[in-house]
């Protein structure tokens, strides 16, 4: 299944009163064009501001990245939110790793990311509610071939309501 519990245009307009309203207690949460654009050590716009608003109304993160710890370290340092590395979205390893280290039951966690192939589908298989973003930018360069076929094939199954909208 390739549907997003929900929909919104960019992480940084879902709030907390929206999140505790679903009973929302943790996020897990994908780096790479969710929060920043690739291999961009640095947030995108209002995600730092974001971050600190989500960690004030005692909402729990984890990063969960099929990136390797070189590339994902490093970001969970500059936003103070743990990590797992190597993920292996969509198999559910990470997801399974990262809600035990929160030590919520799954119906209190959600999944955000920008890929329904790797992020929502593995949300969807280990049973999580989860949040479909738009990507901060499509991959258009050379040596993320994989992720372009990836956005091709997810077109027919892309949202066609966001709820930021």
């Amino acid at each position: 299944m390739l549907h997003a519990t929900i929909a919104f245009r960019s992480i940084c307009n879902i709030t907390p009163e929206f999140l505790k309203g679903m009973g929302i207690k943790g996020l897990l949460l994908d780096i790479d064009n969710t929060l920043t654009t690739h291999d961009n050590p640095t947030p995108a716009k209002g995600v730092l501001d974001w971050i600190s608003r989500m960690k004030q109304a005692g909402i729990q993160m984890r990063l969960v990245s099929n990136n390797h710890p070189p590339r994902v370290k490093p970001f969970s340092k500059v936003l103070g939110i743990p990590c797992i590395c190597d993920a292996n979205k969509p198999l559910s390893s990470g997801y399974s790793r990262a809600v035990a280290s929160m030590h919520l039951q799954k119906h209190e966690v959600c999944a955000i990311g920008d890929q329904l192939y790797t992020d929502i589908l593995g949300a969807n298989w280990f049973d999580l509610r989860s949040i479909y973003v738009q990507p901060l930018e499509l991959e258009t360069w050379k040596g993320h071939e994989f992720i372009r076929v990836k956005r091709i094939l997810e077109k027919p199954f892309l949202p066609k309501h966001f709820y930021d909208e």
